[in-house]
């Protein structure tokens, strides 16, 4: 055998064992980016829509079923508010594991060009540089991040475009929580023995965006490693958010730093007193 041929070989060969079973780690199913705001998990703000102002609910559940009938269920709810300028706010509370409650705010601001962190408990916000996308999202390409990473899990790094192991779907339009969406549906394959299973693992993720403002309605993610995930936006209110709502209250510290890995990355990085 050609020696080149063997080191090549040797080396993909150890890639491939370095990677965690199933593709990058991640923090879950319950990992996403929401309509209108940054997404989580590394991926930077969604693109920019103005003039269609709105506030909403964001509810995401995920469920996973164990062996012997046993269910893993989370659930989370982000309040989430957007202007005509395209300014979003995202406030998300959490409860963990020991009882207590932790509230996450996250202002996008296209206009300045930052993606401020608040941390109401310690009245200090993180503020940094970031650069918007332009050009609404559609149904085919908006949705969630982690998802978005459980769907690649796997399936290799070729373009979905060119993977035969993906299949897209366009589904009919129908009218949910009083507005026209767009559906589309991806069907992902993963090949038997190509993360060492021995059976073809099938990931199904439909999404439906809302034609007049322009954010996912719902999206559902399945994946019989990881279960099920699911996005709603309910409670839809399409009047002017308060503009008091896009700033840094004047009782804050703010600070600058780099952020982490951008708008959507682990929280700020290292940061200077302003």
């Amino acid at each position: 055998m050609n020696a080149k041929v063997l080191i090549a070989g040797l080396i993909a060969t150890g890639s491939l064992l370095a990677q965690p079973p199933g593709g990058p780690r991640g923090r879950g199913p319950m990992e996403f980016g929401g309509p209108g705001g940054p997404g989580r998990g590394g991926q930077g703000p969604v693109a920019t829509v103005t003039g269609a102002p709105y506030s909403a609910v964001e509810v995401r559940t995920s469920q996973q079923v164990l062996a012997a009938g046993n269910v893993i269920q989370r659930s989370e709810q982000t309040t989430v508010y957007r202007d005509t300028q395209g300014r979003v706010r995202r406030e998300t509370t959490r409860t963990g594991p020991d009882g207590q409650t932790s509230t996450r705010i996250t202002i996008s601001d296209p206009v300045a060009g930052v993606v401020q962190e608040l941390d109401p408990k310690t009245k200090t916000a993180f503020t940094r540089l970031a650069r918007f996308p332009s050009g609404p999202p559609t149904a085919g390409t908006a949705g969630t991040a982690g998802a978005g990473r459980q769907q690649m899990m796997g399936a290799g790094r070729r373009p979905a475009s060119n993977d035969t192991n993906v299949k897209r779907e366009t589904l009919a339009a129908q009218s949910m929580q009083g507005t026209l969406a767009s559906g589309t549906r991806v069907t992902r394959t993963i090949p038997a023995g190509a993360i060492g299973n021995s059976q073809a693992i099938e990931t199904v993720r439909e999404t439906w965006i809302a034609n007049d403002l322009k954010v996912p309605l719902m999206t559902k993610m399945s994946d019989p490693r990881m279960g099920t995930t699911t996005m709603e936006l309910t409670n839809i209110n399409r009047s002017q958010p308060d503009a008091a709502l896009f700033q840094v209250p004047s009782d804050y510290t703010v600070k600058k730093g780099p952020g982490g890995r951008g708008p959507g990355g682990r929280g700020p990085g290292p940061a200077q007193q302003q």
